[in-house]
């Protein structure tokens, strides 16, 4: 009798968690002046799910490359997105005070530091990424770091933030502007990590565009997932205010659909992603759960 061995996401995001905390750790020390890397470390390391990072590891491996490869990436892919958290949250923005159940760095360290140590973690990630990537042919880090800058600028993240703030309050917003936004300001990122982790691990154009979907995919379904979550789910379950979205009059996907057929939406997007890494066999294991995980999260 044949037995298939179920694969074990929570223990593979567990230890691949570890992996980058440690990585995150070593990354940046606290020397003069100490309160920018305090306020920098404040945010990087105050815990969250750590998936950004842990997508590009599993695309490297995935496509035949190592965890060591893409680790000085994922770290700087976690140090992008902490700043966009950092950002987002001050009061020119979404003036939120509290982020995965801690003060925001604001609240703590003023909106000065806040600012400052956002401009940090995003100049300091590119120089990661240049200066600790090792046996990488330096064509692919230089592919890797116009990914990133693609992903987190005007054309990417910048982008979609801009919109975002034009449409609040706005009665008139269309699905499609609400699609642009979540495309640029969540996926673009999410993008970028399951494509340099392809990028370092040395995969083709060709390969890269079912990747490129699956990334698309999933990016668009984890923004209904959050959108709907705002809703229904606590601020205590949430890690920060809930309800955010309501209150500041921004278009949601259940806005547009309804709660249930914004949970569908997001289960066939699910359903598309896993279908683009057919080709991978067994090796596509961990981002497929990770698909799964997206639809499945409560907080």
């Amino acid at each position: 009798m044949i037995t298939t061995q179920v694969f074990d996401l929570s223990r593979y995001l567990s230890e691949r968690q570890s992996l980058v905390e440690a990585a995150l750790d070593r990354a940046i020390a606290v020397v003069y002046p100490e309160t920018i890397y305090e306020s920098m470390r404040y945010s990087l390391m105050a815990g969250g799910k750590r998936l950004r990072p842990i997508l590009c590891l599993a695309t490297c491996e995935m496509v035949g490359g190592t965890l060591e490869m893409a680790m000085p990436t994922a770290c700087a892919l976690e140090m992008i997105h902490t700043m966009s958290l950092i950002h987002d949250d001050l009061p020119a923005m979404d003036n939120d005070d509290y982020r995965r159940g801690k003060l925001t760095n604001h609240k703590v360290y003023g909106d000065d530091i806040a600012i400052l140590a956002g401009d940090g973690l995003l100049t300091y990630a590119f120089e990661y990424v240049a200066a600790q990537t090792q046996n990488v042919p330096a064509e692919r880090t230089l592919q890797v770091i116009v990914q990133l800058a693609q992903a987190v600028g005007a054309a990417g993240l910048v982008g979609g933030q801009v919109v975002d703030l034009e449409s609040e309050g706005k009665s008139d917003v269309t699905i499609e502007t609400l699609s642009y936004i979540h495309r640029h300001k969540t996926g673009a990122l999410l993008e970028a990590c399951v494509l340099s982790g392809a990028i370092l691990a040395g995969a083709s154009d060709a390969d890269r565009q079912p990747l490129s979907r699956y990334a698309q995919d999933i990016g668009l379904a984890f923004q209904i997932v959050d959108d709907v979550l705002d809703i229904t789910a606590t601020s205590a379950e949430l890690g920060k205010s809930a309800g955010k979205d309501l209150q500041a009059q921004k278009a949601t996907y259940p806005s547009f659909w309804g709660i249930e057929e914004s949970k569908r939406q997001a289960n066939q997007l699910v359903a598309d992603a896993k279908a683009q890494l057919a080709a991978y066999g067994d090796r596509a294991q961990p981002l497929l759960a990770i698909a799964d995980y997206i639809t499945a999260r409560t907080h």
